[in-house]
Formats: C-alpha cells, structure tokens, sequence
C-alpha cells in the first residue's frame, strides 16, 4: 500500500538508471533535469511488467513549477530495439498537448544503465477504477451526469490524439489501445485526465512494431478488431471508451466472464502484462457480441443514452462513430437534453468526494474476496480526504 505524504521514517530509492549526479539524502532523493531539481517523495507503484511510479516534488531556483509531478522508471528492456521503442511510447505522449491528457515534461534515455524514464504530470485525484469501486461498495452507481461528463472529456482528449500531425502535416495514426478506468484520473478540481499512452499504437516513422501475437493494454476494454489482431483504426478506442462508460453507468462490466466456461483454446495471441478478465473467456466472448449483449448491459439507462453506447459498441467498426469527435458530440446532446443543469469540474469533484468518502466508510464492512475489490491506491490521501 501507498505511504502518506510527508512521512519521512522510510527512503524511497531511485533507480540507479536516473540522472548521473542524483544526490542520496537521508530521508529524500534528490535529482536534476534541466535546471530543475526533483526530490523523490514515495513509490506509488511497481507494475506487472517491472515499471515503477515515482512521486516527486518538482523545484526551480526561482520557485516557479512547484508541486508533485510522476517520475515514470520503464523496466529495463532486454534490447536496444525493445529500449528504443518504450522510449518512442513515451515520445509519443510528448508530443500530446490537451487539457484532458497528462502532460509528459522531460523524457530521457540512459544508455549505460539501459534504462528510459518520463517525467509526467501527477494527478493527485482517484482513478476511474477506484471511482467505479467505492461506488460499487456505496451500493449506488456513478451518477448519469458524471457518466456523461467523463465521456466528454475522454473523448475529446482522445480525438486530439487522433488526429495529431507530425512537424511536417503527416497524420501520426496514434491510437491509446488501452482506454480503461485504470488510465482515467480525475483531478482533485475534477478534470478528467487520460493517461499511459504507453501501449499506444503509432504510424511514427521508425517504430519497432509490437510483435503480431502481443496484445497491448488490458484486453477486457478490447475491441473485437484488436481481438482478431486485425488492422486498427481510431473507432477501435470508439469501441473501449464505449466499454467503459457503461461501466461507470451501471457498476457492471460489459463483459461476464463468469458466464464462460473456461475451454482449452489454442490461441497464438498472448498479453502483455495479465489482464483484470482472461484473455480465453474475452476471446469466447467476442464470438457471440452483439446489440443484445449491449442492451442488456445498458437497460436501466435512457433511450437517448443507450442509443449513444448501441453506435459504439458496434461489432463492425465502420458502423460506430467515425471518430471520436463525434461521439464526444453524441453525449454532449445527451447531457444538453437530459440534465436539468451543467455538470462540469465542481460537480464531478463533488460527486467523487461523496463516492470515496461512502465507499470507504463502508469498505471494512465489504467481503472483498480473493482478488479484493478496491484497488490498492484507495488511500486517503489519493482521495483528497486528507490526514486521518
């Protein structure tokens, strides 16, 4: 689990693989990229694939840029081609510039520790996941103007990238490949943020390609396409936003994997880190997907809303939006004509304020089972509760 801010009793170590020069204090670790001076706080994570999070206070001399940013330490890849892609990964999201997507500040190669690192933006604020969680807990889902909202704002960030050029006007085909409620944050004022372009795809010229059996990002949000392993396109993250609004809409994910029977199935295919559904279940799944399957999942919500998510939990991708752009515009309509009031930063900050504080008086109460169900950065101080 997380350590508060500002308990000093431990030291989080950087890697080694961090600027030459890193100075190894008593109780912080300090470093410097450009002029800037960066003194490590805790490690919020270490992931499956061996890459850490780091929580950093970010300097200058004329005390400008001050607060918490992400230090992001990439596992050490076992080939200069594997290094120079997570290194073009990260590029990718450098050059994304949007209110709604993390900003990536510096990002670096070490070629003698073999080792890359970004230093992003820190969203103090819960994931979409532990929202989703406490409100699963509460015992009432996320409310439809929250749903609508988030959408908006994803979508938006998500056509941005979409549509990025390069330098000389050539289209960079970036598509996220992972939009899930792990890689949404809100911000402690409610902005809603994306963010891992990690496992994005790209047409950069002089990519590594991901070998054609790897499935990047959690496959549970996968659209069919990218199931089949079949050429992508941007209706394929049309396709994952729409799996993840009706999540945060409902509590329920679209997909039942327990309704599967589990079968040994031969598949060339495999995940690159494990995946919150199994890879063999989802792939059964996709066989029978339909506009049923959809509207069983979406029966409590509105005619105007459920039509939304019918267009873009389309099987064919040519008949779901055809961008995301217009499926921001879908749910703006929607939010125009179905609720009584503008819901925007306040109101989602608000909402998510109310959801973390019921849901984590309630969770000692909760069987969580084996796998537990809120996610191990519930902590108080990543709620914006405070200091208990």
């Amino acid at each position: 689990m997380s350590k508060r801010p500002g308990d000093e009793s431990t030291t989080e170590e950087l890697p080694s693989s961090f600027p030459v020069g890193a100075e190894h204090g008593a109780s912080r670790i300090h470093f410097e990229v450009e002029g800037v001076r960066y003194e490590g706080v805790r490690e919020l994570e270490v992931r499956p694939n061996g890459e850490r999070l780091l929580v950093v206070e970010r300097r200058v001399g004329d005390g400008s840029l001050p607060g918490p940013c992400l230090v992001r330490q990439l596992a050490n890849p076992s080939s200069f081609l594997q290094r120079q892609r997570l290194y073009e990964e990260v590029q990718l999201a450098f050059r994304l510039s949007h209110p709604n997507i993390a900003q990536v500040f510096h990002v670096q190669t070490d070629e003698v520790a073999d080792a890359a690192y970004a230093v992003m933006e820190y969203v103090a604020g819960p994931s979409l996941e532990t929202l989703v969680c406490a409100a699963l807990v509460r015992g009432q889902p996320l409310s439809v103007g929250f749903g609508l909202y988030v959408g908006v704002e994803v979508a938006d960030a998500l056509h941005h990238a979409h549509t990025l050029t390069s330098d000389t006007g050539a289209p960079l085909g970036i598509i996220h490949r992972d939009v899930s409620l792990r890689h949404i944050a809100l911000g402690l004022h409610g902005e809603v943020k994306v963010l891992d372009f990690g496992a994005a795809y790209s047409l950069l010229v002089g990519r590594e390609e991901s070998p054609e059996s790897l499935l990047r990002g959690d496959v549970a949000y996968s659209s069919p396409e990218y199931l089949r392993k079949d050429p992508l396109t941007p209706r394929s993250d049309i396709f994952s936003l729409g799996v993840m609004l009706v999540e945060v809409l409902t509590g329920k994910h679209l997909f039942e994997v327990r309704d599967v029977p589990v079968v040994a199935k031969q598949t060339r295919l495999r995940t690159e880190a494990p995946p919150s559904l199994p890879l063999a279940q989802m792939q059964a799944l996709m066989e029978t997907f339909g506009p049923d399957v959809v509207e069983d999942a979406v029966a409590t919500l509105g005619d105007d809303l459920k039509a939304v998510l019918h267009t873009a939990l389309r099987v064919n991708p040519q008949e779901r939006f055809a961008t995301a752009a217009d499926l921001r515009d879908a749910l703006r309509g929607v939010a125009h004509t179905r609720l009584p009031q503008p819901y925007g930063r306040a109101e989602a900050a608000r909402e998510a304020a109310q959801v973390v504080s019921a849901g984590g008086q309630l969770r000692d109460q909760v069987e969580f089972g084996e796998a537990g169900l809120y996610p191990a950065g519930l902590e108080r101080h990543e709620l914006g509760l405070g200091k208990e």
